[in-house]
């Protein structure tokens, strides 16, 4: 079952790229969010690929050349807002070149961490074209224990949880958008 009506499958192509580590606790919120997108019955069209790449940032930067319209990350982001809060941001991406991305290519090749930017910098040095990124934020919480990010936690906290179905509806939304009224990249 598409979330668009039948016969409305559109030829642009966009990248639900999840990232996050599960073992850091409201980290893994990206995850988390490919997993429930993955699992539910409404499914998105054929031309929308929802990934989970956890931290895996040379993984994304392949999965970049691929002929993609659009890229929606979903991450964690601390912006200073109530834990839980979901946010829509589309980045400037104006200072990304693929001169730029030569050193962020060592960055992108560490197995532990994922730092977007200098992956889709990295990307660049690869050949990937620029595409329209949004990125799909929720506020994350601090850790019960008063722990840093730097140490080992599953589990997400209770607001973060909590604004899973809100994270959710805001993709529907905006993956039907983006087909259904898509803006091209400037």
């Amino acid at each position: 079952m598409s979330i668009l009506p039948a016969g409305q499958e559109p030829a642009r192509k966009i990248l639900l790229a999840c990232v996050g580590n599960i073992f850091l606790g409201d980290d893994g919120f990206g995850v988390e969010v490919a997993r429930q997108l993955c699992q539910r019955e409404q499914r998105y069209p054929a031309n929308v690929q929802v990934s989970d790449f956890g931290i895996r940032g040379l993984d994304l930067a392949y999965a970049l050349l691929e002929d993609y319209d659009t890229l929606i990350l979903v991450d964690v982001v601390q912006r200073g807002s109530p834990p839980g809060t979901l946010y829509l941001i589309e980045p400037d991406l104006s200072q990304i070149n693929a001169a730029s991305g030569a050193s962020a290519g060592r960055t992108a090749l560490d197995a532990h961490s994922m730092d977007p930017l200098k992956v889709l910098g990295f990307a660049r040095t690869l050949g990937a074209r620029p595409v329209r990124t949004l990125l799909v934020g929720c506020e994350p919480a601090e850790l019960a224990d008063g722990a840093d990010y730097s140490e080992m936690h599953m589990g997400l906290s209770a607001p973060v949880q909590a604004a899973l179905p809100g994270v959710l509806e805001m993709l529907d939304k905006l993956i039907v958008e983006l087909l259904v009224f898509p803006v091209e990249q400037v």
